[in-house]
């Protein structure tokens, strides 16, 4: 679907008048407290925020990946904990059902998910497995017309507040070609043997909760696991990658637009030797180096969504995007802090709490190095 763009740019408007007069004043209280206030989730509800990338059929705005990305980088210009809480509805908690999913778990979980009644997790990292598939050892066993999932997975992204995980578990103890040996499971928050840990302690991110979720002999029907049919998780998971890692290299041109604000308005205000720093030549030439690597973060996210939008294969792209963005964002952040000086180092300084922030996107949806192989790896394979 392609919205109205004047109805588009009413509802960004809107965006950015509720993250500047809400969620701006709000970040070193969330930052402290390391928790989203209800009234501030609920608002994120009343906006449709949950349900950008859910089709209208089941209640959400069916935004395709062009227009949704204008949003969340409108969103990220405050804390990238308030985008979090709807991070995973919009991505693989909704699309993998959406595109893999059977009638009835689109038509129970779908209108839910979108309006953020319920929030989704994902479970695919374990303590011993993150980007080796082989090495995943939680397992779910047939037994009859039901499956017995045991295991355990690490970091999983709004765990202690979700309502419904999206289990990746092996049906098969042999590595399968194409990761056939892994399933994907629709796992509800209250099904017996779920438990969920204490929330991770992290650098950053504040308000943005993960924690360990253990899965102890939970009993769920064969129906559960997602389109019916075993060994497509991987399959499943992988149709929405290229989407979350466009999406994910959004939230950084987001935030860095927001760093480089501040570091030019500090550079503007502060004075030294009588003039303010930023008529210092070594200043403007960090801003505009950082300037120069924000424009060109931007208009790679840009470019590849609208050819994701028009169905061309863009998996070497979408990895381009996701390391230069989150590595950009790193970049500007480091030099916000230096511009800052003493400032900058200082708990109370926005620049330094973001510098915390930003440094886990080189790290989630597959790490620089991660996407480094897959680049070098297409490029080869264009050869061929």
């Amino acid at each position: 679907m392609t919205m109205d763009t004047e109805m588009l740019e009413q509802l960004r408007s809107t965006i950015r008048r509720f993250v500047r007069e809400k969620l701006v004043p709000l970040e070193g209280q969330v930052a402290e407290a390391d928790e989203i206030p209800a009234e501030i989730l609920d608002d994120i509800r009343a906006l449709g925020l949950f349900g950008l990338s859910t089709p209208e059929e089941y209640g959400g705005l069916g935004l395709n990946l062009t227009e949704e990305i204008e949003l969340i980088i409108e969103l990220c210009w405050a804390s990238a904990a308030f985008r979090s809480s709807i991070g995973i509805n919009l991505g693989l908690g909704s699309q993998s059902i959406l595109r893999d999913g059977t009638s009835e778990q689109k038509r129970r979980w779908l209108p839910r998910i979108a309006s953020g009644e319920i929030v989704t997790s994902f479970c695919l990292t374990e303590p011993d497995s993150g980007s080796d598939s082989a090495a995943l050892r939680t397992t779910a066993t047939r037994d009859g017309d039901s499956y017995v999932i045991n295991g355990s997975k690490r970091f999983v992204t709004n765990a202690p507040v979700a309502g419904l995980f999206l289990v990746m578990a092996r049906t098969s103890r042999e590595k399968l070609p194409g990761n056939a040996h892994v399933t994907a499971f629709l796992v509800p928050a209250d099904t017996p043997g779920v438990r969920v840990a204490a929330k991770d302690r992290k650098m950053g991110q504040s308000g943005a909760w993960s924690a360990d979720v253990y899965f102890e002999q939970v009993r769920v029907s064969a129906d559960a696991i997602i389109g019916g049919v075993e060994g497509r998780g991987f399959v499943t998971a992988m149709k929405s990658l290229d989407r979350g890692r466009i999406t994910v290299a959004a939230v950084c041109v987001g935030q860095a637009r927001r760093i480089l604000y501040e570091a030019t308005r500090y550079a503007s205000e502060r004075k030294q030797f009588g003039k303010a720093i930023g008529d210092f030549q070594l200043i403007q030439a960090m801003l505009a180096d950082r300037q120069a690597d924000l424009y060109a973060a931007d208009s790679m996210v840009r470019e590849t969504a609208r050819r994701h939008d028009r169905g061309e294969a863009v998996s070497m792209e979408a990895s381009c995007c996701k390391m230069f963005a989150s590595e950009m964002v790193g970049r500007i952040a480091d030099r916000a802090v230096q511009i800052h000086g003493g400032t900058g180092y200082m708990r109370e300084s926005a620049v330094e709490r973001f510098y915390r922030d930003v440094r886990l996107f080189r790290i989630y949806e597959g790490t620089t190095q991660i996407q480094q192989l897959i680049i070098g790896r297409e490029m080869l394979k264009a050869l061929a």
